[in-house]
């Protein structure tokens, strides 16, 4: 009997997710040609944010506005939205070149709009870069991944799942807002974390979805350039914020 309720719980399993599937292919989210457009979910609410071809053209015109530093001058960017649900609204390649991006930065942006939005409320905003101190050991929130584990479904190019997951706490994620309400938010990735956020942070601005605050509420902060505080986050390669050069990351050595 054992055996058989097993054997009919995992058929029942098997049939959903082919129905899920078969769902989201006929929806135009399947799509396994690659990473070349971008695909948004046909499940998930997403009428407060802009749409797809909105935030494509915000993604590509960020790199314009001044120097955003980092290996590829933010040039190289995956960005990711989702709406307050958690849910993925869309997933938008920096190119059609394969060979000119990081594919593992996909999941990356996702996990990271997923954590701008899940630590964010209407009056506090926190982009992933603040969170970086607080994440880490010895800290409050070391440990926060643990329980906002990222769905591995969501590794495969072909499929988007509706929610993601994945708590990240370097910079590139940032909240979304629409009439000083949280409405989502933006995952960026594809550079160093200090360029990810820089680009982000554009895309939102471009995209009229700043927090009440203004445009650098949750801004990324550097002990090099600001006074210490649970705030701050580490230097990258060629770090730029706002059109000035802040620093280089620390070289390594004693080994």
């Amino acid at each position: 009997m054992r055996r058989t309720l097993v054997a009919s719980a995992s058929l029942t399993v098997t049939v959903a997710a082919l129905g899920c599937r078969a769902e989201a292919r006929d929806a135009g989210v399947g799509d396994t040609s690659g990473a070349k457009q971008p695909r948004a979910m046909a499940a998930a609410d997403c009428g407060a944010l802009p749409s797809t071809d909105d935030f494509k053209r915000f993604l590509h015109a960020a790199p314009d506005s001044g120097e955003a530093g980092g290996l590829f001058h933010g040039r190289a960017e995956w960005a990711a939205i989702v709406n307050r649900k958690g849910q993925v609204c869309a997933v938008i390649p920096p190119s059609d070149s394969a060979g000119g991006y990081w594919p593992g930065s996909r999941t990356i942006s996702m996990a990271k709009a997923f954590t701008a939005n899940g630590f964010s409320t209407d009056t506090l905003a926190l982009s992933t870069a603040r969170l970086y101190t607080m994440t880490q050991p010895g800290h409050s929130l070391w440990g926060v991944a643990q329980p906002e584990p990222f769905n591995p479904q969501c590794v495969d190019p072909s499929s988007d799942e509706k929610v993601c997951g994945g708590a990240i706490a370097f910079g590139g994620g940032v909240p979304l807002y629409k009439n000083m309400r949280i409405v989502g938010g933006l995952g960026v990735s594809g550079d160093t974390p200090c360029a990810d956020h820089e680009i982000a942070k554009r895309i939102r601005h471009l995209a009229g979805l700043d927090p009440a605050k203004g445009p650098t509420a949750d801004d990324i902060q550097y002990a090099k350039a600001d006074k210490p505080s649970v705030y701050t986050h580490p230097l990258c390669t060629n770090t730029w914020r706002n059109g000035q050069h802040i620093g280089d990351e620390p070289a390594a050595s004693g080994y």
